[in-house]
């Protein structure tokens, strides 16, 4: 019996019926399709078939070999979802006429995970995501209401009581089982500074499987909300008064022997970590756009305090240690890198920072001197993040370098596609307006 044939008979064995081809999009939202687990060997080639036009941001032609998109999955991946014992997911990677596809995610991330490797290094990434639980029914009569009716202090920060009732700790419960069971070494979970708002955290991994991780994350969690009758939300700012959601990634560069090189083995930053930093910060605004890319994101990078009292979105090109109010925040031997949130292309965001790492390398940049202040108390001379979604794809669309990390296909599509969203946006007419003008003059 083959492997091929004995890896069928275990999934059979355990209950599996379908293997579910997942890739992402070009808004890093999981797409793909199901197989019947007989058919496994057809992931590994021609792989599972898609039209490419109908997958967003693709922009692959309706004719011709061009016109069809094929997930290629990768046998690692293969795991059997906990919330769905008869479903078993395989990550995909693009090939569009036979070559891998340009303007696949995963084949932008693979591209900058080569470079590094071709250098003896591994990026490092622990990935922290903040998120809401909204009530089901309360989204459906288009509220959003907190998980729990009851959450509703002002200062919600780590919050006891809300945390361990139902149904949120019910949700976390079974959350928490089935991350386990895929792997992830979960450390800690809590309630965050807005109501309805939580953050987990699990183990760093290399990028691919980081990012990987993050998209079944992603899908572990809106499955189990719904099934408590809840609604799982990465939005960056669902409400004007409290702080929002950030994704927040612990970046570090590791050699073949797994030591960290970001380490000066005193307690700071190597050589090679200060240049890393200095390279972010150089190509913040660029990566503003794949990092924060929807127009609700910029609502989030704002320093008004909010009804808790705080925030914790950075605002300024700055950096220092431990510092939060900065975009930057040094933790010994690594980078806390604060600007991304969920709604980012996980695999598009950490390419475009392997990108700039390398390149800062190579030209040895040096850091500004660190910010030890709190940036949101009192006015100080420093350049500002892009303020809203179009100041910051213009600034990707100059910066030629995070541009020749996404690679041309990929670029050009979410140029066109985000800028059709700034401007449908500013088109739009809004209550607050309404209630502003409608009858003031």
């Amino acid at each position: 019996m083959t492997d091929r044939n004995a890896e069928i008979v275990r999934l059979r064995a355990s209950g599996t019926r379908f293997l579910f081809a997942q890739f992402a999009d070009l808004h890093g939202v999981a797409k793909g399709k199901l197989l019947p687990v007989d058919h496994l060997a057809d992931l590994s080639y021609p792989g599972a078939g898609f039209a490419g036009p109908s997958i967003a941001g693709f922009d692959l032609p309706r004719y011709g070999d061009r016109g069809e998109f094929y997930g290629r999955g990768d046998p690692s991946t293969l795991q059997t979802l906990p919330w769905r014992p008869d479903v078993a997911r395989v990550v995909c990677d693009g090939y569009v006429a036979g070559i891998p596809y340009a303007g696949c995610p995963r084949q932008i991330l693979r591209r900058q995970v080569a470079r590094l490797a071709e250098r003896g290094w591994t990026m490092q990434v622990g990935i922290e995501p903040e998120f809401f639980l909204f009530s089901a029914t309360g989204i459906a009569t288009g509220a959003t209401l907190a998980a729990d009716a009851a959450d509703q202090l002002d200062k919600p920060s780590y919050d006891f009581k809300t945390l361990t009732r139902a149904p949120v700790l019910d949700f976390i419960t079974e959350f928490n089982d089935a991350l386990q069971a895929l792997d992830f070494d979960v450390l800690q979970i809590d309630h965050e500074d807005a109501n309805g708002q939580f953050e987990i955290n699990y183990t760093y991994a290399d990028a691919l499987q980081a990012a990987d991780r993050f998209m079944l994350f992603k899908m572990a969690a809106s499955a189990i909300a719904e099934k408590h009758g809840l609604a799982f939300s990465l939005m960056p700012k669902p409400f004007a008064e409290r702080p929002g959601s950030g994704l927040h990634f612990h970046l570090s560069i590791t050699d073949a022997a797994g030591r960290n090189l970001f380490d000066d083995c005193a307690g700071g930053l190597s050589a090679l970590g200060r240049h890393a930093l200095a390279g972010l910060l150089d190509h913040a605004g660029a990566l503003c756009a794949i990092h924060a890319p929807t127009v609700n994101s910029y609502k989030r990078l704002v320093a008004e305090n909010s009804a808790s009292g705080t925030t914790w979105a950075p605002v300024h090109i700055a950096w220092g240690s431990n510092n939060r109010t900065t975009l930057a925040r040094t933790v010994g031997n690594r980078v806390e890198w604060r600007l991304p949130d969920g709604t980012c292309n996980i695999y598009a965001a950490l390419a475009g920072i392997a990108a700039v790492i390398i390149d800062a390398a190579e030209q040895c940049l040096e850091p500004p001197p660190p910010v030890e202040a709190d940036l949101y108390k009192g006015a100080r001379q420093l350049e500002l993040l892009p303020r809203n979604l179009g100041e910051a794809l213009d600034a990707l669309a100059a910066d030629a370098l995070v541009k020749g990390a996404l690679g041309v296909d990929f670029a050009e599509s979410f140029l066109t596609l985000k800028r059709s969203e700034w401007d449908a946006y500013r088109h739009e007419v809004s209550d607050w307006e309404r209630k502003r003008y409608a009858f003031f003059y």
